[in-house]
């Protein structure tokens, strides 16, 4: 049930990919081997690199939905292979170089939500924008990216 409060809804988005940062704090201990989820009969392959560009890209899809509800236009539709498919740099190591790209990356994404959102105001969040989302929907559904995250999941450190 979706609350109709003043609290920007884009909070969620930042609550998410928080959440997806702390998962991926723990990637530097993959392996290298192919991390196997099964959902709804299809198994899919993930690397700690895959899951940060899926995360990249569900929040870019997103905001640019929003940007193109509020602009009164049509949003341009994605052409990527999105999760179906593990791109030959997605089976890379995940360092502490790759951790801090993507750290400074995703909030600065989820931050321009909370600043776009601010930005409309709270009478546009639950505007109708049939047959779209409202921008609460939208928000509340992009606060699920960590989905990404958790495909990866949190990986057990050794010390050496």
């Amino acid at each position: 049930m979706t609350s109709l409060d003043d609290t920007n809804p884009a909070q969620l988005v930042v609550a998410g990919v928080e959440h997806c940062l702390e998962l991926a704090a723990t990637w530097h201990a993959w392996d290298g081997r192919p991390i196997a989820r099964t959902e709804d009969g299809v198994t899919g392959v993930w690397t700690p690199l895959k899951a940060v560009r899926r995360i990249g890209d569900h929040l870019v899809d997103h905001l640019h939905q929003v940007e193109a509800l509020l602009a009164g236009a049509e949003p341009v539709p994605d052409e990527w292979h999105g999760r179906l498919i593990t791109l030959d740099a997605d089976w890379g190591r995940f360092t502490e170089a790759d951790f801090d790209e993507a750290r400074s990356r995703l909030r600065r994404l989820a931050r321009t939500y909370l600043l776009r959102y601010a930005a409309a105001g709270p009478q546009a969040w639950d505007a109708p924008r049939d047959p779209a989302w409202t921008l609460r929907e939208i928000a509340e559904h992009v606060a699920n990216v960590s989905w990404y995250a958790d495909q990866v999941g949190r990986l057990e450190t050794t010390r050496v």
